[in-house]
């Protein structure tokens, strides 16, 4: 650092003819520009050693390249700044720049050291796999509580700043000497922010949704496609996005379909006329369950629900490995067993009677009365049909 700052001061020494703020602003550019070709040679000489060898390391060192560009930056402003030329107002003001600079970078180093932690510890948990219950679980939890710490971090690092300066320093001395009012003020000002923010550590701590649950909300069926610091992103089934705040999900009801297990029991409701032949439509079920790729062999079962009017009601229960493929199978549930009674079994398909009383009939019932007297009825026969 030394040996640099000699330099500097022999380029200070030969800029000496030019005006002392132009010489300071040419010392200033010319060690930026020095920073900024140390980085990139850095960053080439990274990739060359790194990016086939150790892909995960580099992965961590791309992470961090805005982090070392500023860090090289104010390192290479702290050299010069003793050596430029200037004014003592305006290097009270540049200190006081890089001081604030200086906070800054190592607010942004806290988060980027958690993000990259948080990294390292997902990379187990995968979430493109099908039994990935835990997997989702560990993701949910991680994220919504980094991101939870880096609104902390992201509150302390501009508090640190701005205390720096001398008058908002004394303004939070004034602030305090006043803060039941203050409190009261700052408090129905933040509390949606704050609602928000307990509401995220309770979902992430008790995690009553995670990332790619199936929910139903608001009548709409989807899955949690990303949990922010303050709502909530449900990705439908037509790809439609809807917008939930955290607080949604900790004060009003909802349905999980993957709370606990992704696998579900699907229903298929089939009916059929009162002729069906309820026993071999439980033999097709079956048949039709144990030869689809989508039923993971836990649960089939046929059963009649219901006796109406016209028709009864026949449940078809199978059960998945997902959401998504319970939907399927229950539709190949309906279509191969549609397919079944029309080939094989059309009389047990639903139909409408009506029941037709010939002419002499209703002439020999109409003589008599409902009390069983006599009565004379108008022939219903038409006129056309008469002898």
């Amino acid at each position: 650092m030394d040996s640099l700052r000699l330099v500097l001061t022999h380029i200070k020494n030969w800029l000496s003819w030019l005006p002392n703020p132009l010489a300071a602003l040419l010392i200033l550019t010319l060690a930026v520009i020095v920073a900024l070709v140390v980085h990139t040679w850095l960053r080439k000489l990274t990739r060359r050693l790194l990016a086939r060898r150790y892909p995960h390391l580099f992965a961590i060192f791309t992470q961090i390249r805005g982090l070392t560009r500023l860090a090289l930056l104010i390192l290479a402003m702290i050299i010069a700044l003793p050596v430029a030329p200037l004014g003592s107002n305006t290097s009270v003001l540049v200190a006081r720049l890089l001081a604030i600079a200086i906070i800054c970078l190592v607010g942004w180093t806290c988060i980027t050291a958690l993000h990259i932690a948080a990294d390292i510890y997902l990379r187990r948990y995968r979430l493109d796999v099908d039994d990935n219950l835990l997997a989702r679980k560990h993701n949910t939890q991680v994220r919504v509580l980094l991101r939870a710490i880096d609104g902390v971090l992201v509150l302390l690092t501009a508090g640190a700043a701005l205390m720096t300066f001398q008058e908002v320093r004394q303004y939070g001395v004034s602030l305090f000497a006043s803060a039941g009012v203050a409190g009261i003020v700052a408090g129905l000002a933040a509390r949606p922010v704050l609602s928000n923010l307990m509401a995220g550590v309770q979902l992430a701590m008790t995690q009553p949704i995670r990332l790619e649950d199936a929910v139903i909300v608001e009548n709409e069926w989807g899955n949690i496609e990303e949990i922010t610091s303050t709502y909530v992103v449900v990705r439908l089934w037509d790809w439609r996005r809807m917008i939930l705040p955290l607080t949604y999900f900790i004060e009003k009801p909802f349905q999980n379909w993957t709370r606990d297990s992704a696998a579900l029991i699907g229903t298929a409701m089939i009916y059929v006329d009162y002729r069906a032949p309820v026993g071999a439509m439980r033999q097709k079920l079956e048949e039709i369950v144990k030869n689809s790729k989508l039923w993971d062999g836990r649960v089939v079962n046929l059963a009649v629900t219901d006796a109406k009017q016209q028709t009864i009601e026949v449940r078809c229960l199978a059960s998945a490995g997902s959401a998504g493929q319970v939907f399927d199978l229950r539709c190949e549930i309906r279509e191969k067993m549609i397919d079944f009674l029309q080939r094989e079994h059309p009389s047990a398909l639903p139909r409408q009677r009506t029941e037709l009383a010939l002419d002499s009939d209703i002439r020999a019932a109409g003589h008599l009365g409902g009390d069983g007297h006599e009565v004379t009825t108008r022939n219903s026969q038409p006129r056309a049909a008469r002898g």
